[in-house]
Protein backbone atom coordinates (compact mmCIF):
# COMPACT_ATOMS: atom_id res chain seq x y z
CA UNK A 1 0.00 0.00 0.00
CA UNK A 2 2.83 2.22 0.91
CA UNK A 3 4.22 1.36 -2.68
CA UNK A 4 1.04 2.37 -4.16
CA UNK A 5 0.51 5.64 -2.21
CA UNK A 6 3.86 7.26 -2.08
CA UNK A 7 2.71 10.17 -0.70
CA UNK A 8 1.10 8.16 2.74
CA UNK A 9 4.46 6.88 3.66
CA UNK A 10 6.38 10.37 3.35
CA UNK A 11 3.53 11.92 5.49
CA UNK A 12 4.05 9.26 8.30
CA UNK A 13 7.59 9.69 7.98
CA UNK A 14 6.97 13.39 8.44
CA UNK A 15 4.85 13.49 11.37
CA UNK A 16 7.25 10.87 12.85
CA UNK A 17 9.84 12.88 12.80
CA UNK A 18 8.07 15.78 13.49
CA UNK A 19 7.17 14.09 17.23
CA UNK A 20 10.60 12.94 17.69
CA UNK A 21 11.70 16.35 17.17
CA UNK A 22 8.94 17.72 19.67
CA UNK A 23 9.50 15.24 22.50
CA UNK A 24 13.64 15.63 21.59
CA UNK A 25 13.08 19.39 22.21
CA UNK A 26 11.00 19.12 24.92
CA UNK A 27 13.09 16.90 27.24
CA UNK A 28 16.56 19.18 26.27
CA UNK A 29 14.20 22.25 27.26
CA UNK A 30 12.98 20.65 31.05
CA UNK A 31 16.85 20.02 31.43
CA UNK A 32 17.19 23.68 30.86
CA UNK A 33 15.12 24.48 34.51
CA UNK A 34 16.38 21.41 36.29
CA UNK A 35 20.05 21.06 38.29
CA UNK A 36 21.59 19.48 40.92
CA UNK A 37 21.51 21.94 43.24
CA UNK A 38 20.86 21.06 46.64
CA UNK A 39 16.53 21.50 46.95
CA UNK A 40 15.32 24.06 49.78
CA UNK A 41 12.14 23.73 51.12
CA UNK A 42 11.60 27.70 51.40
CA UNK A 43 7.53 26.49 52.00
CA UNK A 44 8.31 26.25 55.50
CA UNK A 45 9.92 29.88 56.04
CA UNK A 46 9.70 32.37 58.85
CA UNK A 47 10.00 35.95 59.05
CA UNK A 48 12.42 35.58 61.34
CA UNK A 49 14.88 33.82 58.71
CA UNK A 50 14.31 36.89 56.71
CA UNK A 51 17.06 39.44 57.43
CA UNK A 52 15.10 42.25 55.56
CA UNK A 53 12.41 42.17 57.89
CA UNK A 54 13.76 40.60 61.45
CA UNK A 55 16.76 42.68 61.93
CA UNK A 56 17.99 46.28 61.50
CA UNK A 57 14.54 47.09 62.76
CA UNK A 58 13.59 50.89 61.82
CA UNK A 59 11.56 52.79 64.58
CA UNK A 60 8.36 53.42 63.61
CA UNK A 61 6.73 55.58 61.26
CA UNK A 62 3.14 55.54 61.19
CA UNK A 63 1.00 53.28 59.63
CA UNK A 64 0.32 52.08 55.66
CA UNK A 65 -3.24 50.72 54.56
CA UNK A 66 -3.31 47.91 52.27
CA UNK A 67 -6.60 46.93 50.59
CA UNK A 68 -7.67 44.16 49.03
CA UNK A 69 -10.93 42.34 46.97
CA UNK A 70 -13.56 40.56 48.69
CA UNK A 71 -14.86 39.29 45.41
CA UNK A 72 -14.28 35.46 44.86
CA UNK A 73 -16.06 35.07 41.44
CA UNK A 74 -15.43 36.77 38.07
CA UNK A 75 -18.40 38.20 37.25
CA UNK A 76 -20.99 35.34 36.59
CA UNK A 77 -18.43 32.94 36.05
CA UNK A 78 -16.97 30.11 37.74
CA UNK A 79 -13.65 31.39 37.73
CA UNK A 80 -12.44 32.04 41.01
CA UNK A 81 -10.56 35.02 41.85
CA UNK A 82 -9.53 37.26 44.64
CA UNK A 83 -6.74 39.34 46.05
CA UNK A 84 -3.00 38.17 44.38
CA UNK A 85 -0.91 36.96 47.79
CA UNK A 86 2.68 38.33 46.00
CA UNK A 87 1.46 41.55 45.55
CA UNK A 88 0.19 41.67 49.43
CA UNK A 89 2.76 39.52 50.84
CA UNK A 90 5.86 41.46 49.20
CA UNK A 91 4.68 45.46 49.99
CA UNK A 92 3.56 44.35 53.28
CA UNK A 93 7.26 43.63 54.27
CA UNK A 94 8.96 46.50 52.43
CA UNK A 95 6.76 48.70 54.39
CA UNK A 96 6.83 46.64 57.55
CA UNK A 97 10.76 46.35 57.11
CA UNK A 98 10.39 50.44 56.42
CA UNK A 99 9.05 51.43 59.79
CA UNK A 100 5.57 51.32 58.95
CA UNK A 101 2.58 48.88 60.75
CA UNK A 102 0.09 47.76 57.91
CA UNK A 103 -3.00 47.01 58.62
CA UNK A 104 -5.47 45.40 56.15
CA UNK A 105 -8.97 46.29 54.52
CA UNK A 106 -11.63 44.76 52.28
CA UNK A 107 -15.02 46.45 51.48
CA UNK A 108 -16.75 43.66 52.95
CA UNK A 109 -14.15 42.78 55.82
CA UNK A 110 -13.46 40.01 57.17
CA UNK A 111 -11.90 36.88 55.29
CA UNK A 112 -10.62 37.56 51.99
CA UNK A 113 -10.48 35.79 49.23
CA UNK A 114 -7.06 34.64 47.91
CA UNK A 115 -5.15 33.67 44.68
CA UNK A 116 -1.85 31.36 44.74
CA UNK A 117 0.35 30.72 41.94
CA UNK A 118 2.87 28.87 43.31
CA UNK A 119 4.98 29.19 39.86
CA UNK A 120 5.53 32.54 41.15
CA UNK A 121 5.99 32.26 45.05
CA UNK A 122 9.40 32.74 46.77
CA UNK A 123 10.45 33.27 50.02
CA UNK A 124 8.88 36.42 51.35
CA UNK A 125 5.73 34.40 49.94
CA UNK A 126 5.68 31.68 51.79
CA UNK A 127 6.77 33.89 55.19
CA UNK A 128 3.75 35.75 54.91
CA UNK A 129 1.88 32.57 54.60
CA UNK A 130 3.53 31.37 57.76
CA UNK A 131 2.80 35.09 59.69
CA UNK A 132 0.31 34.70 62.02
CA UNK A 133 0.16 38.26 62.90
CA UNK A 134 -0.09 38.84 59.02
CA UNK A 135 -3.02 36.23 58.27
CA UNK A 136 -4.85 37.04 61.25
CA UNK A 137 -4.90 40.67 59.18
CA UNK A 138 -5.84 39.00 56.09
CA UNK A 139 -8.60 36.62 57.46
CA UNK A 140 -9.71 39.31 59.20
CA UNK A 141 -9.67 42.21 57.26
CA UNK A 142 -11.14 45.70 58.26
CA UNK A 143 -14.41 46.68 56.57
CA UNK A 144 -13.52 50.02 54.23
CA UNK A 145 -16.60 51.85 55.71
CA UNK A 146 -14.96 51.63 59.09
CA UNK A 147 -12.07 52.81 57.96
CA UNK A 148 -10.52 56.47 59.23
CA UNK A 149 -8.00 57.80 56.33
CA UNK A 150 -6.26 60.23 58.86
CA UNK A 151 -4.89 57.81 60.52
CA UNK A 152 -2.26 56.57 57.62
CA UNK A 153 0.23 58.08 55.51
CA UNK A 154 -0.66 55.85 52.47
CA UNK A 155 -3.18 53.68 51.07
CA UNK A 156 -2.18 50.51 49.03
CA UNK A 157 -4.33 48.82 46.57
CA UNK A 158 -3.50 45.18 45.72
CA UNK A 159 -4.34 43.69 42.43
CA UNK A 160 -6.33 40.67 41.67
CA UNK A 161 -8.91 40.39 39.34
CA UNK A 162 -11.19 40.68 41.89
CA UNK A 163 -10.48 44.30 42.50
CA UNK A 164 -12.52 44.89 39.04
CA UNK A 165 -15.86 44.50 40.73
CA UNK A 166 -15.89 45.87 43.98
CA UNK A 167 -13.14 48.58 44.11
CA UNK A 168 -14.57 50.98 41.10
CA UNK A 169 -17.71 51.26 42.76
CA UNK A 170 -16.89 51.95 46.45
CA UNK A 171 -18.04 55.53 48.19
CA UNK A 172 -15.22 54.45 51.19
CA UNK A 173 -12.84 53.76 48.96
CA UNK A 174 -13.23 56.83 46.40
CA UNK A 175 -13.37 58.86 50.08
CA UNK A 176 -10.04 57.49 51.15
CA UNK A 177 -8.04 57.85 48.27
CA UNK A 178 -9.77 62.06 47.29
CA UNK A 179 -8.48 62.48 51.19
CA UNK A 180 -4.88 61.48 51.29
CA UNK A 181 -3.94 62.17 47.85
CA UNK A 182 -5.38 65.63 48.18
CA UNK A 183 -3.28 65.78 51.84
CA UNK A 184 -0.69 65.09 49.90
CA UNK A 185 -0.17 61.45 51.47
CA UNK A 186 0.62 58.47 48.68
CA UNK A 187 -1.75 56.61 47.04
CA UNK A 188 -0.21 53.47 45.44
CA UNK A 189 -2.32 50.76 43.61
CA UNK A 190 -0.68 47.43 41.47
CA UNK A 191 -1.48 45.37 38.56
CA UNK A 192 -5.60 45.98 38.71
CA UNK A 193 -5.45 48.06 41.94
CA UNK A 194 -5.86 50.73 40.00
CA UNK A 195 -9.37 49.90 39.52
CA UNK A 196 -9.88 51.85 42.76
CA UNK A 197 -8.93 55.25 41.13
CA UNK A 198 -11.08 55.03 37.84
CA UNK A 199 -14.29 57.04 39.81
CA UNK A 200 -12.37 59.34 41.87
CA UNK A 201 -13.52 62.90 41.54
CA UNK A 202 -11.41 65.79 43.65
CA UNK A 203 -12.61 68.53 45.60
CA UNK A 204 -11.74 70.43 42.23
CA UNK A 205 -14.40 68.42 40.26
CA UNK A 206 -11.99 66.96 38.39
CA UNK A 207 -11.07 63.34 37.94
CA UNK A 208 -8.60 62.34 40.10
CA UNK A 209 -6.52 60.51 36.89
CA UNK A 210 -7.19 63.35 34.76
CA UNK A 211 -3.69 64.17 32.97
CA UNK A 212 -1.63 61.99 35.31
CA UNK A 213 0.65 59.25 34.41
CA UNK A 214 -0.10 55.50 35.51
CA UNK A 215 0.43 52.12 35.11
CA UNK A 216 -2.38 49.15 35.42
CA UNK A 217 -2.51 45.55 34.16
CA UNK A 218 -2.49 46.06 30.34
CA UNK A 219 -4.94 44.79 27.17
CA UNK A 220 -2.71 42.94 25.80
CA UNK A 221 -1.89 41.38 29.09
CA UNK A 222 -5.68 41.05 29.87
CA UNK A 223 -6.35 39.48 26.43
CA UNK A 224 -3.69 36.90 26.13
CA UNK A 225 -4.56 34.70 28.99
CA UNK A 226 -8.08 35.50 28.90
CA UNK A 227 -9.94 36.08 25.77
CA UNK A 228 -13.32 36.87 26.65
CA UNK A 229 -11.84 39.84 29.50
CA UNK A 230 -14.48 42.02 27.66
CA UNK A 231 -17.41 39.95 28.07
CA UNK A 232 -16.56 39.11 31.85
CA UNK A 233 -15.31 42.04 33.24
CA UNK A 234 -17.10 45.25 33.54
CA UNK A 235 -14.40 46.97 31.18
CA UNK A 236 -10.75 46.79 30.44
CA UNK A 237 -8.56 48.41 32.95
CA UNK A 238 -6.36 50.10 30.66
CA UNK A 239 -9.58 51.34 28.71
CA UNK A 240 -10.95 52.71 31.58
CA UNK A 241 -8.06 54.37 32.93
CA UNK A 242 -7.35 56.33 29.31
CA UNK A 243 -11.34 57.28 29.23
CA UNK A 244 -10.59 58.97 32.83
CA UNK A 245 -8.06 61.18 31.13
CA UNK A 246 -4.96 59.46 32.32
CA UNK A 247 -1.86 59.25 30.38
CA UNK A 248 -1.62 55.33 30.59
CA UNK A 249 2.29 54.25 30.52
CA UNK A 250 2.09 50.94 28.52
CA UNK A 251 5.71 49.01 29.38
CA UNK A 252 6.63 45.16 28.02
CA UNK A 253 3.70 42.68 28.61
CA UNK A 254 4.34 40.57 32.33
CA UNK A 255 7.55 42.78 33.07
CA UNK A 256 8.30 45.43 35.96
CA UNK A 257 6.92 49.07 35.10
CA UNK A 258 5.83 51.68 37.24
CA UNK A 259 4.24 55.14 37.01
CA UNK A 260 4.96 57.34 39.59
CA UNK A 261 3.28 60.90 39.04
CA UNK A 262 4.23 62.67 42.25
CA UNK A 263 2.24 61.25 45.16
CA UNK A 264 -0.19 58.84 43.17
CA UNK A 265 2.39 55.59 42.06
CA UNK A 266 0.92 52.55 40.10
CA UNK A 267 2.02 49.24 38.55
CA UNK A 268 1.64 47.44 35.64
CA UNK A 269 1.30 43.85 37.15
CA UNK A 270 2.54 41.67 39.90
CA UNK A 271 6.70 41.49 39.09
CA UNK A 272 6.04 45.33 39.85
CA UNK A 273 5.51 44.89 42.98
CA UNK A 274 8.56 45.27 44.96
CA UNK A 275 9.68 48.46 43.40
CA UNK A 276 6.37 50.08 43.58
CA UNK A 277 6.02 49.74 47.36
CA UNK A 278 10.02 50.98 48.08
CA UNK A 279 8.90 53.99 45.62
CA UNK A 280 6.25 54.65 47.93
CA UNK A 281 8.40 55.08 50.56
CA UNK A 282 10.72 57.00 48.75
CA UNK A 283 7.61 59.23 48.43
CA UNK A 284 6.84 58.95 51.87
CA UNK A 285 10.24 60.69 52.34
CA UNK A 286 12.19 57.83 53.39
CA UNK A 287 15.71 55.98 51.80
CA UNK A 288 14.41 52.54 51.15
CA UNK A 289 15.83 49.81 53.29
CA UNK A 290 18.48 47.11 52.04
CA UNK A 291 16.99 44.15 50.40
CA UNK A 292 18.83 42.08 48.46
CA UNK A 293 17.09 41.44 45.06
CA UNK A 294 15.50 39.05 44.25
CA UNK A 295 16.29 35.67 41.87
CA UNK A 296 12.54 36.41 40.29
CA UNK A 297 13.56 40.75 40.04
CA UNK A 298 17.14 38.88 37.86
CA UNK A 299 15.32 36.98 35.69
CA UNK A 300 12.87 39.99 34.68
CA UNK A 301 15.89 42.76 34.30
CA UNK A 302 17.64 39.75 31.73
CA UNK A 303 14.00 39.95 29.72
CA UNK A 304 13.85 43.23 29.60
CA UNK A 305 17.37 44.30 28.60
CA UNK A 306 17.10 41.17 25.47
CA UNK A 307 13.77 42.99 24.59
CA UNK A 308 15.15 46.24 24.91
CA UNK A 309 18.94 45.85 23.30
CA UNK A 310 18.96 41.90 22.14
CA UNK A 311 20.64 39.08 22.90
CA UNK A 312 24.41 40.39 23.49
CA UNK A 313 23.61 42.65 25.85
CA UNK A 314 21.43 40.18 27.71
CA UNK A 315 24.36 37.69 28.08
CA UNK A 316 26.54 39.98 29.51
CA UNK A 317 24.42 41.17 32.30
CA UNK A 318 24.18 37.27 33.05
CA UNK A 319 27.53 36.84 32.89
CA UNK A 320 27.94 40.13 35.40
CA UNK A 321 25.11 38.73 37.46
CA UNK A 322 26.59 35.06 38.10
CA UNK A 323 30.08 35.81 37.65
CA UNK A 324 31.07 39.26 39.04
CA UNK A 325 28.03 39.54 41.07
CA UNK A 326 26.96 36.05 42.31
CA UNK A 327 23.55 36.70 41.99
CA UNK A 328 20.83 34.33 41.59
CA UNK A 329 18.60 33.95 38.14
CA UNK A 330 15.24 32.39 38.03
CA UNK A 331 15.51 30.25 34.72
CA UNK A 332 11.88 29.18 34.99
CA UNK A 333 10.69 32.93 34.53
CA UNK A 334 12.70 33.76 31.30
CA UNK A 335 11.01 30.62 30.46
CA UNK A 336 7.71 31.47 30.66
CA UNK A 337 8.53 34.67 28.65
CA UNK A 338 9.30 32.16 25.71
CA UNK A 339 6.32 30.58 26.35
CA UNK A 340 4.36 33.97 26.37
CA UNK A 341 5.99 34.54 22.93
CA UNK A 342 4.52 31.95 21.30
CA UNK A 343 1.34 32.29 22.02
CA UNK A 344 1.64 35.63 20.84
CA UNK A 345 3.47 34.00 17.71
CA UNK A 346 6.86 35.34 18.21
CA UNK A 347 8.93 32.52 17.72
CA UNK A 348 11.95 34.21 17.32
CA UNK A 349 11.76 35.60 20.52
CA UNK A 350 10.96 31.96 21.55
CA UNK A 351 14.13 30.47 20.53
CA UNK A 352 16.09 34.06 21.91
CA UNK A 353 15.18 33.57 24.96
CA UNK A 354 15.46 29.76 25.31
CA UNK A 355 19.13 30.55 24.07
CA UNK A 356 19.69 32.69 27.40
CA UNK A 357 17.79 30.00 29.72
CA UNK A 358 20.76 27.45 28.24
CA UNK A 359 23.26 30.56 28.97
CA UNK A 360 22.46 31.51 32.40
CA UNK A 361 22.61 27.43 33.34
CA UNK A 362 26.25 26.90 31.48
CA UNK A 363 27.16 30.35 32.78
CA UNK A 364 26.61 28.56 36.46
CA UNK A 365 27.97 25.54 35.74
CA UNK A 366 31.04 26.68 34.60
CA UNK A 367 31.33 28.78 38.07
CA UNK A 368 31.26 26.06 40.05
CA UNK A 369 33.55 24.19 37.99
CA UNK A 370 37.36 23.88 40.31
Amino acid sequence: MLKKYPFIKWTLLFFGSLIIFVFAFGWWFISLLSDNKTYVDISTTQISELPYVSQNIISPRGKILAVVTSTDKMGSTDKKTGYELTELSRAYYVFQANGFEVDIASPEGGNSPVIIDDEDMGEFDYAFLNDHIAQDKTKNTMAIKDIDPKAYEAVFFVGGKGAMFDFPKNKAIQNIIKVLYQSNKVVGAVCHGPAALVNVTLDTGKPLLENKKVSGFTNNEELLLISDAKEIFPFLLQDKLMAQGAQFNEGEMYLENISHDNNLITGQNPWSTWALAETMISQLGYSPKYRKITDEENAVKIVSVYKAKGIIEAKEIIEQMILIENKEIKRELIAQHGIVAVMKGNINRFFGLVRLVSFVKRTEQNKIKP
